[in-house]
């Protein structure tokens, strides 16, 4: 299954299917009670954690939707016998589809995607692109900014919204409370205007910008001259991705950064949100 395929395009391709729900869990498991997924014939969306306890799983719906008849739930221990040592215990139930079912799956879906943190990265040049491309795969909305359109319709990519714009500080002012702002444009002095207005959104996840020591220290100063307020600084991130690694190819930058966005956001969402158990579907 592809990373960022919609629900509703394997709806539409495999209206004969299973769904399977983790229902109880005790001890060490690869996911929670809030984990499920679709499986038809020749086809699987979404997990419940992999391993011997999916292929469990799959075989048990795949058996049901051949014979027309209820699976079975399950109770699986996550020991060698199943060769996984996890040690706790999983409970899984099997529901076929219909469209009821189907259509509470998509309403759970668009919730899910819609409480998804936003991303921000602005500047869709080597090194926003390739982090753009690594968020995509993340549970995250992605929204790449930029004040140049033929560098946005460059970057079009599957999972990344764009956002063609002639004040991207006003994007920044627009966003939901709880997002991350990556700033990396062409342009230093466009880097700083954004990096200040960002700065003053208490509720930001996140503030990163690319960057080196010299460059830190010129917004710091420009920080001071501008607005006195410096005490924002200590919140920026500088360069993004951190320092323990020295290599400056587009990826790899992408890459560190990428964990440190997502650690900031999902941590920010946890804070504001305390995670709670997910009732069954349907």
């Amino acid at each position: 299954m592809p990373a960022r395929e919609d629900i509703r395009d394997f709806l539409r391709r495999e209206p004969m299917s299973m769904l399977v729900e983790v229902t109880g869990v005790a001890g060490s498991a690869p996911r929670d009670t809030d984990a499920w997924m679709l499986v038809s014939e020749r086809a699987i969306f979404a997990t419940i954690g992999g391993g011997q306890l999916e292929y469990m799983a799959i075989d048990q719906a795949r058996r049901a939707l051949r014979s027309g008849l209820a699976a079975e739930p399950m109770s699986v221990p996550l020991g060698p016998e199943i060769g996984q040592c996890c040690g706790g215990r999983v409970g899984l139930a099997f529901t076929a589809l219909n469209p009821d079912l189907a259509n509470d799956l998509i309403a759970r879906s668009d919730r899910e995607m819609a409480a998804r943190p936003h991303v921000y990265v602005f500047g869709a040049g080597h090194v926003g692109d390739a982090l753009a491309l690594a968020l995509s795969l993340a549970p995250l909305r992605v929204v790449l900014v930029d004040t140049r359109e033929e560098e946005l319709v460059a970057s079009t990519m599957p999972g990344v919204e764009t956002c063609l714009t002639a004040m991207p500080e006003a994007v920044v002012r627009d966003a939901p409370a709880g997002s991350s702002f990556v700033i990396l444009t062409h342009d230093h002095a466009l880097d700083f205007l954004i990096a200040a207005e960002a700065l003053k959104r208490s509720d930001a996840a996140y503030v990163g910008m690319i960057g080196s020591k010299t460059k830190r220290a010129t917004f710091r100063n420009w920080l001071s001259r501008e607005s006195g307020q410096t005490e924002l600084f200590d919140r920026l991130i500088c360069p993004i991705g951190g320092t323990a690694v020295k290599d400056k190819r587009p990826t790899v930058i992408a890459t560190l950064a990428a964990a440190e966005i997502m650690t900031a956001a999902l941590t920010w969402t946890a804070a504001a949100q305390p995670a709670t158990a997910k009732p069954a579907i349907g």
